[in-house]
């Protein structure tokens, strides 16, 4: 009964927000996504990473993602974020057979300034005006530990 009651505890997600959206093939570089989220506590510090799945046609080793953040008090921020999927020797990072997943940390031990509601809009940066082979992107906010 104990191993049963720590196995749950153990299974038990600590996600204080997970979402993926499917990404529209091929991924138009006007085409945001966005991911609008709640922070009811902002003395708790939070880890943020951003959730990539591709397939094994995806056509490069990295992937850069043009990031804006909207928080629910003071100006929009800009970030640039290079996402490496794959090793120089063509492995994919993370885990998959045919459709790969990778966290990509964006913050670590982060506490939001403000409580309220932020969106954070994503969009592909790549040179390709068209872009196959990323099948969903996410956004997943937990507790740190």
């Amino acid at each position: 009964m104990v191993f049963a009651l720590l196995l749950l505890a153990a299974c038990t997600d600590t996600a204080r927000y997970d979402h993926y959206q499917s990404v529209e093939k091929p991924w138009t570089k006007d085409h945001i996504y966005y991911f609008t989220y709640d922070i009811d506590d902002n003395t708790v510090p939070y880890d943020l990473a951003l959730e990539i799945r591709n397939n094994d046609l995806y056509p490069y080793q990295n992937l850069w993602l043009l990031c804006s953040e909207e928080p629910p008090v003071g100006p929009m921020t800009h970030d640039t974020i290079e996402c490496m999927l794959a090793d120089d020797y063509g492995a994919w990072h993370g885990a998959g057979i045919a459709i790969h997943h990778l966290s990509v940390p964006l913050r670590s031990r982060y506490r939001f300034p403000h409580k309220g509601q932020y969106t954070l809009g994503i969009r592909q940066g790549m040179r390709d005006e068209q872009l196959n082979g990323i099948e969903a992107i996410g956004l997943r906010i937990e507790a740190s530990r």
